[in-house]
């Protein structure tokens, strides 16, 4: 019969291969990383993420977000918008794109990666989210991120959006939706990735548009959408806007709350009230 001191031992090591396994299913989900304060900034050192855990080396050290109750408690959106960033340097006419095939990680749909030569990297493209809880309009601007354009446009044709639902939504410090990943896990891709179109005077916040990713120069198909605050390093691609109609969306969706289900970290959890898209056009 093992004595008490044997039994204290085999709880002990039961419970760190459940610290281990919680720690590498963290680490393989593809969620905006943030640094937020509520209280005190809890830093979990190698964990990356919209808006965005790591699965790579970890060379960046986040804090998590401090997340929403699974009920639907009253929460607090700021009502002005920031400022669009722009480029202090303006890019060329037109750049070159590489979009890497990604093997090794999660395909949670196959997409065909767009070609990348002569991207255009000026104007804007509008295209309508439509979804289950409305309609969210946005505006895409080839200026900031002209390669994040060319993917997200060549996905939209593709389908790969279509049937698809936001798997994340974050209610407390980092305030925002994050979708894009077919799979609804938050590690899935389209099978390729593509570099950071990133420049250290963007800042986040109600209206801004950017992509999720796991770390430097990962990024594949998932982004976020913020409606609210989002005090973020400049890690993550700006690419576009949300009208304010899509605001009003986003912001009937954070007050319905969300299940908790990224607790503790990155926090969040998938939104009680579903964001499905039913249809994405391009509309000029």
């Amino acid at each position: 019969m093992p004595t008490n001191q044997q039994r204290r031992e085999a709880a002990k090591r039961k419970l760190e291969r459940q610290l281990v396994r919680r720690a590498e299913r963290a680490r393989r989900r593809k969620i905006v990383g943030v640094g937020v304060t509520v209280g005190a900034v809890v830093v979990i050192a190698g964990l990356v993420v919209y808006f965005v855990t790591t699965k790579d080396s970890g060379t960046t050290s986040p804090a998590a977000s401090a997340s929403s109750s699974p009920s639907a408690a009253p929460i607090n959106i700021p009502t002005q918008r920031v400022p669009m960033p722009k480029r202090t340097t303006p890019l060329p006419a037109q750049v070159n794109c590489d979009y890497p095939a990604t093997p090794k990680e999660p395909t949670a749909k196959p997409a065909k990666a767009p070609a990348g030569a002569n991207t255009p990297a000026t104007g804007t493209v509008n295209v309508t989210f439509k979804s289950t809880a409305g309609d969210i309009p946005l505006t895409l601007d080839r200026a900031l991120a002209p390669c994040t354009v060319n993917s997200f446009v060549s996905l939209i044709q593709q389908g790969y959006f279509t049937d698809t639902s936001c798997h994340r939504l974050g209610t407390t410090g980092l305030q925002m939706l994050q979708c894009g990943d077919p799979s609804g896990s938050g590690s899935g891709g389209p099978g390729y990735s593509f570099k950071d179109e990133t420049f250290p005077e963007l800042k986040y916040g109600r209206g801004i548009l950017a992509m999720a990713n796991a770390g430097p120069d990962t990024n594949g198909s998932q982004f976020f959408m913020v409606y609210g605050d989002a005090q973020l390093d400049p890690n993550y691609t700006v690419f576009g806007s949300i009208s304010d109609a899509g605001l009003q969306v986003l912001d009937k969706v954070a007050r319905a709350g969300d299940d908790g289900s990224f607790d503790p970290s990155p926090g969040g959890g998938k939104p009680n009230m579903p964001v499905k898209f039913t249809a994405v056009t391009v509309d000029g």
